[in-house]
């Protein structure tokens, strides 16, 4: 029976709508991670001088921590992000797909 159902659930319209949907935002999501991770390292090997550099004259804390710290800060606001769209849209979406909606 749990074939049935599972073949049933793939077979529904919105559950294609579901999959896109979700395979878009998670994309989109996991290059506004990965690109800004990418070139911090690749800043940090290729031009650390620029990372060394102190946000003022007088400062100790220079832009690589900043950036570092941003960076970490917005993987969590992105995770935040996803967790609320899933809640939302996808958890509605997969409700009426498990309701029997067709679309």
């Amino acid at each position: 029976m749990a074939t049935i159902t599972c073949s049933g659930v793939a077979q529904a319209p919105l559950f294609d709508i579901l999959v896109r949907r979700r395979r878009r935002f998670v994309a989109c999501l996991t290059a506004a991670t990965i690109i800004p991770y990418y070139a911090f390292i690749l800043v940090a090997i290729y031009a650390p001088y620029l990372l060394a550099t102190k946000i003022s004259s007088t400062s100790i804390v220079s832009i690589g921590w900043v950036i570092g710290v941003t960076l970490i800060v917005g993987t969590w606001l992105l995770t935040g992000l996803y967790v609320r769209r899933a809640n939302g849209e996808f958890d509605g979406i997969t409700a009426r797909i498990l309701a029997g909606e067709r679309k």
